[in-house]
């Protein structure tokens, strides 16, 4: 067992027994921090925590919550507003789907606005004002490329996901100046069970465009240590991005006048 100090404070991490959120979990242990472990399973969170500890040495809390569940959201929210050892903040939970619109089941997509929209905004809300007020810690949020190639899946989730990616700018515009890091991650396919519960096993993508869910952390992990807004672990050549930033960008000054553009005057 390695013993670490405590200088990095408690990370938080939601979504946590399992895939992208437990490898999270396992790699900022190992970088020196303790953890609040968010999700459904208990025993999960638990046999995960156990294994943490003995490996790391860190304090590990579990904090079994179902992120859909409002009495269970305040609880997690009322931990982030209350414990001034939290310096990261990780949402990672979420709901995807791979069905078109008008297959969909209604219910399902509530919840998928509900666990991808709300209760991010909501966690991130009650962590914020802590953080500006100690002036240090760290916002991650795991979107997905379909924020920006929405075209791929459901509309719906990547709606969602685009929703996560424009809080994230906005985060990083209101909250860098006080000392706050943002980072939106942009994974593409990534071998978790997170294709079996939206409707297509992971075995039916094409392999050469699934990465594991530990490279994809790590690759997000290395873009947040080089203080990335927006870290889309697969892309080779961070210039597209810049391009695609700039251009977005340079539309900033033309998108809002007094009068109407030329093209539709009458």
């Amino acid at each position: 067992m390695t013993t670490i100090d405590n200088s990095k404070g408690v990370a938080l991490v939601t979504g946590a027994s399992t895939g992208i959120g437990a490898i999270y979990a396992d790699r900022l242990a190992r970088r020196g921090h303790d953890l609040i472990l968010v999700a459904r399973s208990a025993d999960k969170l638990e046999a995960l925590a156990q294994r943490l500890r003995a490996e790391t040495g860190r304090k590990v809390e579990v904090l079994p919550a179902d992120l859909l569940v409002r009495t269970d959201v305040l609880r997690v929210e009322k931990v982030l507003q209350s414990d001034e050892r939290i310096r990261v903040l990780v949402n990672n939970a979420g709901l995807g789907a791979t069905s078109t619109l008008v297959d969909s089941d209604p219910e399902r997509l509530d919840d998928m606005i509900q666990l991808n929209v709300t209760a991010l905004t909501r966690l991130t809300r009650a962590v914020a004002p802590g953080m500006v007020q100690r002036g240090q810690g760290a916002i991650i949020n795991i979107a997905s490329i379909v924020a920006i190639t929405p075209e791929r899946l459901n509309g719906t989730y990547g709606g969602s996901k685009a929703f996560v990616l424009a809080f994230t700018q906005s985060l990083a515009s209101e909250l860098g100046p006080h000392g706050i890091q943002a980072q939106a991650v942009l994974p593409g396919a990534t071998r978790t069970d997170f294709w079996a519960l939206a409707g297509v096993p992971v075995e039916a993508l094409p392999g050469e465009i699934v990465m594991s869910a530990e490279d994809m952390v790590d690759a997000a992990l290395a873009g947040f240590d080089q203080k990335e807004l927006v870290t889309i672990p697969a892309l080779p050549d961070a210039s597209d991005w810049a391009r695609f930033e700039a251009a977005r960008q340079a539309l900033a000054p033309n998108l809002s006048h007094a009068n109407a553009a030329p093209r539709y005057r009458s």
